[in-house]
């Protein structure tokens, strides 16, 4: 197998083969460069050679794209570009994915430089956004770009760590467009995961931003050694060094676990004692087995918030610690140093005695259902070697730097939102990448607990592949699209969005698709000579063969259908009592109806006025030979009958290849019971007794009758077949003795054919797949007045400044006046509609909601989405996923001044985290709606009911009441002015916290 290292090797070399623009990197510098030299000396330790490459590539500039592994120092390339920024009198942004990423990044540049020269800007913080190195998350770049912000002059490097994140599925079209857009004198350094198409990706960025050098790196700062602890004992999950053998003791365990569990329950084993399966590993004692093995420092990953906390309460219980008295003293001063801005009543809601007593012992949770606070507290500890055992979600290993000594995975699945799926090895590989601290482990540590079923084999796949491809989300967003109309007008913004690395994909898998359709044409032509004929057009001859065939298919098709649907109804007509012959199938014979069955399905009376049958494939009510005959497709259960054996059976329309025959009629007695054996003799009896005075012929043979016997051809199908049969008779290939042979070649030809087509489309639908996105996208904002040609209306300029997932949306409630004279705190419910989104999808309980006017508006959004939704799919577009109404109800009370602990009571889904991230996410969007020019409000495109849905709603008199008094006029200051202060009531307590100061 080869690695991301080896295909770079060798798409390096056809670079070279080919005067491609890529140039080769050197290991070491070519010359001595006193600014390198300077930079390095600021480090006390030797720079990798790709460090060092990368670097010297700075030096020259070009750009780079580094794909290294996590913990190898990538970060380095991005603080060169730091450092070459301000040497050069220039401007540096250096962005990341995530706040908290861009809170650490920030304060270890202020540590290096000083606050005046570095800023922050996220949308929790803003501090000296003019400084000349600016870091931020990648969104604030990308919305000063479309603003086209004074801030951007000077601008000459762009550094994007974790690049990688531009394969969310939500985010990642922000990192397509900054590298798009940003001015073309920026040089941009890329830093990412080790991914499998490096290469490709370094390609797409040397084409549009040229210049660019692609430097992977595979080698771990610190080696990794894999095992998987089963019972007490760790097991090496291989046994050499190239990772390829696995650890033949760990496969007799496996062997002897499934053995184990084939042992028939309770029999005993050797000795009169059960032989017992390794119970699932003890979370308190893996720690201490871990300890004692000196692997700790360890990050214990478990994919499950509540699994996170339930494990530190369990190390509490058992009396686990890990830390000596005067470090618990230590831990305990600086956590209550970080969180003294907290109130000490919110403290107590926290759980902060619980997650303090943990700290203290070395143990701790870090998830994002904790309080932002308490997870940075937590990362400082650990990085500070105070707190030795964490339990995470996977969130922690995007991004934060948090190494350890040994990374543990508790299980090899995961729930993704909708089924436990297995971890893939690019997830396997991105947490263990954590495991081993450059400079201080000599040797890092990844440890798998057994499982009842696991397979060692499988194990070893997930840690020996280092497959991880990077693949574009990128998709054209409405707010996207008047940006960059406004910005280049419709022609220029498709031919932008065509550079994106979505379509450079795209296009890349195009390519081996028109290489097989010229393979294709190119053997159709070979087989086109050798089917040709002296005697005529073989060609046109095998064409009527394949239409015949065809027809003849069809025709066949439309009689059994035919066939059936006329057996169903006639079951559908037997009653009780009639005697009917079964004229194929195990039952046939005699036998007397005891239940009707089968009824016609809704739509149809039984009598060929129904619909269709849909499986047909043709127009409703005919068949597909074109007769024009109509049936009606029927449902439910066969008639229930007795045998003339005396057996009760239920008949299906397979035992019937021609309709029932009603015989005659015989009562069935009010008192029979299909389950008395007596009453199934006398009745099957008198069936006997009243066919007796029936000639033979009319009782029928026992013979199933044939489908042949009754069925008749429609007589335009069966013309149309017959003249085609003429016509291929009289064409002069029919008399060619090789005629057969031919036919062969064409069939071959026609399959061909038909493959290449389908080739063909699939080449069509990926060409220019983003621009013809783009333009259902325009028609959609054309269609609702956001734009006017090349022209951007007031309403797409409103809508250009709204950056959120429902941004057409926003717009439209903006547009509509569905938010103006709402007070504060009733303004922060119905917007949280718009920036919240449930974790569970599918909430058991309906929404609780505030009285007043909150109801009404929230139904009046909904019915907008609907609109829009509908809109969408008119233009096969799906972007606006429906508004959600579960923060509402928190959102209004802590607008209104509740406190912590009461909303999070009236709450009980929503964690610290989970509120106070959906709270700061609802902040950001009010203060875009703040920021917006206020529209004039447009009655809705279609008319509103006289009066909402009903909706939830509940709160208490005293409160409603003083809801009134409290809020700000809804009318003194418009919308913005409403927004604002419901910023204003919101952004306090925990909300208010930052990790950062001026």
């Amino acid at each position: 197998m080869t690695t991301p290292a080896d295909r770079y090797a060798a798409f390096r070399d056809r670079q070279r083969a080919s005067g491609g623009t890529t140039p080769e990197v050197p290991l070491t510098p070519r010359e001595s460069d006193p600014e390198f030299d300077g930079f390095r000396a600021l480090y006390d330790f030797e720079f990798d050679d790709f460090q060092v490459a990368a670097c010297e590539a700075l030096g020259t500039g070009r750009g780079v794209l580094v794909a290294a592994p996590t913990g190898s120092g990538k970060t380095v390339i991005g603080e060169y570009a730091v450092h070459l920024a301000l040497a050069q009198g220039r401007k540096c942004f250096y962005t990341t994915p995530i706040k908290a990423l861009s809170n650490q990044k920030y304060t270890d540049l202020v540590r290096r430089y000083d606050s005046r020269t570095v800023g922050l800007l996220t949308g929790d913080n803003s501090i000296n956004g003019d400084a000349p190195v600016v870091v931020m998350t990648t969104e604030v770049l990308r919305n000063m770009l479309y603003t086209g912000s004074l801030a951007l002059s000077g601008l000459g490097y762009v550094v994007l760590d974790e690049v990688h994140y531009l394969a969310d599925r939500a985010r990642g079209a922000v990192w397509e467009e900054v590298i798009i857009h940003l001015p073309e004198s920026v040089r941009v350094v890329a830093l990412s995961a080790t991914v499998s198409n490096a290469e490709e990706f370094g390609e797409w960025l040397d084409q549009v931003r040229g210049g660019t050098a692609v430097i992977v790196d595979e080698q771990r700062p610190v080696p990794l050694w894999q095992h998987v602890l089963a019972g007490n004992r760790l097991y090496d999950l291989f046994t050499d060094d190239e990772h390829t053998r696995v650890n033949p003791e760990l496969l007799r365990v496996a062997q002897r676990d499934t053995w184990i569990e084939r042992k028939a329950p309770g029999r005993p084993g050797r000795g009169g004692r059960r032989p017992r399966r390794f119970r699932p590993a003890y979370r308190p004692d893996v720690i201490s087995r871990l300890d004692a093995s000196g692997l700790l420092p360890a990050i214990t990953f478990i994919f499950s918030r509540a699994g996170c906390d339930a494990a530190v309460e369990q190390c509490l219980h058992a009396g686990l610690r890990l830390t000596t008295p005067e470090e618990a003293e230590l831990i305990q001063q600086t956590a209550e140093g970080r969180i003294a801005d907290i109130p000490l009543e919110d403290l107590t809601v926290l759980g902060y005695g619980e997650w303090l007593d943990g700290l203290r012992r070395g143990i701790a949770a870090h998830h994002a259902g904790m309080l932002p606070a308490f997870k940075e507290v937590v990362e400082e500890l650990f990085a500070a070697g105070l707190v030795r055992a964490v339990f995470a979600t996977e969130t922690l290993a995007l991004g934060i730097n948090m190494p350890a000594r040994t990374v543990v995975i508790e299980k090899l699945d995961k729930w993704n939102g909708e089924t436990h799926a297995n971890l893939t090895a690019g997830e396997y590989t991105q947490l263990t990448g954590r495991a081993g601290r450059r400079g201080i482990d000599v040797e890092g540590h990844a440890v798998v607990l057994w499982q009842p079923g696991m397979d060692p084999g499988a194990v070893a796949g997930l840690a020996s592949t280092r497959t991880y491809p990077l693949n574009s989300s990128f998709r054209p967003s409405y707010n996207m699209a008047v940006n960059l109309t406004g910005w280049a007008g419709r022609a220029r913004a498709s031919t932008l969005l065509e550079s994106s690395f979505a379509q450079f994909q795209a296009d890349r898998g195009v390519v081996g698709l028109t290489r097989q359709v010229r393979k294709n044409r190119q053997a159709m032509a070979d087989l086109a000579t050798a089917m040709s004929c002296d005697k005529g057009d073989f060609a046109d001859y095998a064409e009527l063969r394949r239409i015949l065939t065809e027809r003849e298919g069809d025709l066949s098709r439309a009689r059994a259908s035919s066939r059936r649907a006329e057996a169903a109804r006639s079951l559908s007509q037997l009653r009780p009592g009639d005697i009917i012959r079964v004229p194929g199938g195990r039952r046939a014979g005699l036998a007397v109806v005891l239940q009707p069955g089968l009824h016609p399905a809704r739509g149809g009376d039984g009598n060929g006025n129904g619909r269709a049958a849909a499986r047909a494939g043709h127009g409703p009510g005919r068949d597909r030979a074109g007769n024009g005959r109509a049936f009606t497709e029927f449902t439910g259960p066969g008639p229930l009958v007795l045998t003339e054996g005396r057996q009760v059976k239920r008949l299906a329309v397979a035992d019937f290849p021609v309709p029932a025959e009603v015989i005659d009629k015989i009562r069935i007695p009010g008192s029979f019971s299909p389950r008395s054996p007596q009453h199934r003799r006398d009745l099957a009896a008198t069936m006997r007794n009243r066919l007796a005075s029936h000639p033979p012929e009319a009782r029928g043979a026992r013979r199933p009758v044939r489908a042949a016997d009754w069925e008749q051809a429609a007589p335009e199908a069966a013309g149309d077949v017959a003249d085609l049969r003429r016509r291929l008779r009289r064409h002069p290939c029919h008399d060619c003795p090789d005629r057969e042979e031919h036919a062969r070649y064409a069939e071959r030809y026609m399959r061909l054919a038909r493959e290449t087509e389908a080739l063909e489309r699939r080449v069509a639908g990926r060409s220019h797949v983003i621009a013809r996105t783009f333009d259902r996208v325009c028609h959609v904002l054309e269609h609702l007045g956001y734009l006017a040609g090349d022209t951007v209306t007031p309403d797409g300029q409103r809508l250009g400044r709204l950056y959120t997932e429902l941004d057409l949306l926003a717009a439209e409630c903006l547009r509509r006046g569905l938010w103006d004279g709402l007070p504060a705190a009733e303004l922060a419910a119905c917007v949280s509609a718009l920036s919240f989104e449930s974790r569970q999808a599918d909430d058991a309980q309906p929404p609780r909601l505030p009285k007043g006017r909150v109801p009404e508006a929230l139904a009046a959004t909904i019915r907008t989405w609907g609109e829009l939704d509908q809109l969408e799919k008119d233009d096969n577009l799906s972007f606006l996923r429906e508004p959600d109404l579960g923060f509402a109800w928190a959102a209004y009370r802590w607008a209104r001044g509740a406190r912590l602990e009461t909303v999070l009571d009236e709450s009980p889904d929503l964690t610290p985290g989970d509120f106070v991230r959906a709270v700061k996410q609802l902040i950001d969007l009010l203060d875009q709606i703040a920021s917006v020019p206020q529209a004039t409000p447009e009655p809705p495109a279609t008319p509103a009911p006289p009066a909402a849905p009903a909706l939830p709603a509940d709160i208490s008199p005293s409160e409603s009441s003083a809801s009134h008094a409290t809020s700000a006029s809804p009318t003194s200051h418009g919308l913005a002015a409403t927004a604002r202060a419901a910023i204003d009531a919101m952004r306090r307590g925990v909300i208010a916290y930052s990790a950062v100061t001026d």
